[in-house]
């Protein structure tokens, strides 16, 4: 019986998560416009959306702005996991615990920091404004993934490497990069997620000239959901489930 009941509590859990999230996805097969009822299956909202101009523009924008911004973290991430582990400094654990605070820290008082920022330094909201922000948000998970994939190495491995002659950045380079390559593919594919999906930090820093794909679909759900928001959102969950599992799948390897 208690079995029983902890099967129908975690069922009524997931239903409760993912049962709107399916309905999404089957309303972007739906004949039916306004999705009140099932009026066929249908791929004209593919379509449509591939025809809408300022909704592809939006989606390219974001793939630059997070593929770019993935792998600026990831470079920076990489660098403060070696810093932090192989290296010795006066505030090491400081350093260390800001990154959990940045990590933990609600994304409007993320948002609205950035936001003085660039008025402060006068830097014009666009491209540049979101690349900033979403490289510095995004280095926190990069450099603790790459980190606790350094704390299971055997750091006899680059002794070794050292006492054969290699320099340190010899050591670094062929030695403590390659072992850690699961981790740092890892980092990049989460910081593209996080980039990706971003909405409440990228409407304060993005600017009018460059819009991206999640602050245009907002824009959009003001005036009514569509038909082609509900395609959107499934290629978008696809993507995003995708490289959420690839980056566990590679963090976990061996």
């Amino acid at each position: 019986m208690i079995r029983l009941c902890k099967w129908v509590l975690v069922s009524g859990v997931f239903l409760y998560l993912y049962v709107p999230i399916a309905v999404l996805v089957v309303n972007g097969f739906n004949a039916n416009k306004f999705g009140n009822y099932w009026g066929g299956f249908s791929l004209k909202w593919f379509d449509k959306l591939l025809n809408n101009q300022n909704l592809m523009d939006a989606a390219g924008h974001s793939l630059v702005v997070a593929s770019t911004s993935a792998t600026l973290a990831t470079v920076l991430g990489a660098l403060g996991a070696i810093a932090l582990y192989r290296y010795r400094f006066r505030g090491k654990q400081f350093m260390g615990g800001l990154v959990f605070v940045e990590m933990m820290a609600p994304d409007i008082v993320l948002a609205i920091a950035f936001l003085l920022m660039f008025m402060a330094l006068g830097v014009a909201l666009g491209f540049w404004s979101l690349l900033i922000a979403h490289t510095t948000f995004c280095v926190p998970f990069t450099l603790i993934t790459v980190y606790s994939r350094l704390n299971n190495f055997d750091v006899s491995v680059l002794d070794a490497a050292r006492d054969l002659g290699a320099t340190e950045w010899t050591a670094v380079r062929k030695v403590l990069l390659p072992m850690s390559a699961p981790a740092l593919i890892s980092g990049w594919l989460l910081s593209f997620t996080l980039s990706l999906d971003d909405v409440i930090i990228s409407s304060f820093v993005s600017g009018p000239g460059y819009e991206i794909l999640p602050i245009r679909v907002y824009s959009m759900v003001k005036l009514g959901i569509s038909p082609e928001i509900n395609v959107l959102a499934a290629i978008m969950l696809l993507l995003s489930l995708t490289l959420i599992v690839l980056s566990q799948w590679i963090l976990n390897r061996k």
